[in-house]
């Protein structure tokens, strides 16, 4: 695969993006897709200062390429988490859920690439205003959280692309070839995928949670939970019980209460299956096998290949 603005921006091998998910994407998943020639990413916004140093240490240790660490501006210890970033000088950030103003300046002083994830045309371009080296536009496909407006990846993707000059890189509903191929046709740069490396063996989720994922069906999450975070989840007994205060017309104070706190960590990190939130993507649908990562990677990039080929030797009469 021919180099691109992205490959280029981050010097590797392929397009591919792995998502900075909280309590799933440890070294270990970073340093599996990066060894594999794509970017991994660590999400540090689940992880407790001195967590993220050694996550940073162990994937240093165990890739030679580059990967990234994603640092939700919500964090409350960011401070913390912007000098281990730097004194590791790790060579990528992607920010998340806040202003880039905030931040993007500081990282790139000390010679880091900036990457900001949006859901909406005009924060794209706020984004770009800030001085980000990318964007990441997501699609409200994607799972964890999400966008007000629930606009498609088909959708945001050209419309933002339209009028960005940065490098773009598409995520929502991403997690095969042939959607990646779609993606890049769209305009995008580069493909984020989250959801495909949830259900990998080096992904630091819980295996309830892995397993729970490949069964997953058609209509299996729901976008909900809007008047706080936005957040899409697997229709466990937690989710029922949201749709219920819903039903029941609950205040924001009582959404708040009934979310509580660690609700994703007890999900997703510690396999409560019925009590936890259980972030995840429509794609789950998709999924039905947990794989290495790295066999993940040249999957996707296998399918775009032949998918790629079809399309060029397939001849369309209209």
């Amino acid at each position: 695969m021919e180099g691109n603005r992205i490959t280029s921006l981050f010097n590797i091998k392929y397009p591919i993006i792995q998502a900075g998910m909280i309590w799933c994407s440890g070294w270990e998943l970073a340093a599996a897709v990066s060894n594999a020639g794509g970017l991994g990413i660590i999400g540090s916004g689940s992880m407790y200062p001195e967590i993220l140093d050694e996550h940073i240490k162990k994937c240093k240790e165990a890739t030679d390429k580059p990967f990234a660490v994603n640092l939700p501006m919500l964090y409350p210890s960011i401070e913390e988490h912007i000098q281990t970033i730097i004194r590791h000088k790790v060579p990528i950030v992607f920010t998340s859920a806040g202003n880039p103003k905030t931040w993007t300046s500081k990282l790139k002083e000390h010679g880091i690439t900036v990457v900001h994830v949006v859901s909406s045309l005009k924060f794209a371009l706020k984004s770009q205003a800030a001085g980000v080296d990318a964007v990441v536009v997501e699609g409200f496909e994607a799972g964890g959280h999400n966008g007000l407006d629930e606009t498609t990846t088909l959708t945001l993707v050209p419309t933002v692309k339209q009028e960005l000059e940065i490098p773009l890189i598409a995520a929502g509903g991403i997690a095969t070839g042939r959607a990646m191929l779609a993606a890049l046709a769209l305009g995008a740069d580069a493909v984020q995928i989250g959801s495909r490396f949830v259900a990998s063996i080096e992904s630091s989720a819980h295996q309830n949670f892995k397993n729970k994922v490949l069964e997953t069906g058609d209509g299996g999450t729901k976008l909900t939970l809007k008047e706080l975070t936005p957040v899409r989840l697997i229709k466990n007994e937690f989710y029922q019980a949201v749709e219920a205060a819903y039903l029941r017309e609950a205040s924001v104070e009582e959404l708040k209460e009934l979310l509580g706190r660690g609700r994703a960590k007890k999900g997703m990190f510690e396999g409560d299956l019925a009590e936890g939130e259980l972030e995840i993507g429509q794609v789950a649908s998709l999924i039905k096998e947990i794989k290495p990562a790295g066999e993940i990677v040249n999957e996707i990039l296998a399918e775009y290949r032949e998918a790629r080929t079809e399309l060029q030797t397939q001849k369309f009469e209209f």
